[in-house]
């Protein structure tokens, strides 16, 4: 049997987790069966739990890239700059589609609440250092007030994105997010 390389198995890896992205997207986590996840990915159940172990294991994988693309974005430009992407590419984060399974699941799954936890810590100190950083920010709050303001509007946000609100009253939303956490006399330059 022919010794495969490092970068031939991280290919597909990665292969698994984009054609599995869409697979959960459009399914859901607990509609995303394995039949749907062999017919989405090209591979055998075998070939994709050689690579994630089982099928949380492949959600969480491609939920820590995401977070990782997300905390990018977010040392850049701020969290409210991840909801703009969000509404003006939605084709790029379609798995907020299972947002609601994901909230289930960390109230009632008290393993999967710790391995997500652990994937999402690179998004929450991407968040946190990028609000502390910001000299722009309102100083009558902590940052902790701050950064859990910010999530729960991300949370609503994508419920309205999810539901079809439409794209100018988001956008006119996000606006007013902005403002919000704005220091009182100050204009900031960059996004929060």
């Amino acid at each position: 049997m022919p010794v495969i390389s490092d970068a031939e198995l991280n290919r597909r890896r990665q292969d698994i987790i984009d054609a599995a992205r869409g697979c959960f997207a459009r399914y859901g986590f607990e509609g995303a069966t394995v039949a749907r996840l062999e017919a989405a990915t090209g591979k055998t159940r075998g070939a994709i739990f050689h690579h994630f172990g089982d099928k949380e294991s492949l959600f969480l994988a491609i939920a820590s890239e995401d977070a990782e693309r997300q905390a990018e974005v977010v040392s850049r430009n701020g969290l409210v700059e991840v909801m703009r992407d969000m509404l003006h590419h939605p084709e790029e984060h379609d798995w907020y589609i299972t947002r609601s399974e994901i909230m289930r699941k960390l109230r009632t799954d008290p393993q999967f609440e710790q391995r997500w936890r652990e994937h999402q810590g690179v998004l929450d100190r991407a968040v946190r250092e990028r609000l502390a950083s910001n000299a722009g920010m309102r100083d009558d709050v902590t940052v902790d007030l701050i950064q859990t303001y910010l999530e729960t509007v991300l949370e609503g946000f994508i419920t309205k994105l999810a539901a079809g609100e439409p794209a100018e009253r988001l956008e006119a939303m996000l606006d007013l997010v902005e403002q919000s956490v704005r220091g009182q006399f100050g204009q900031i330059d960059q996004a929060v």
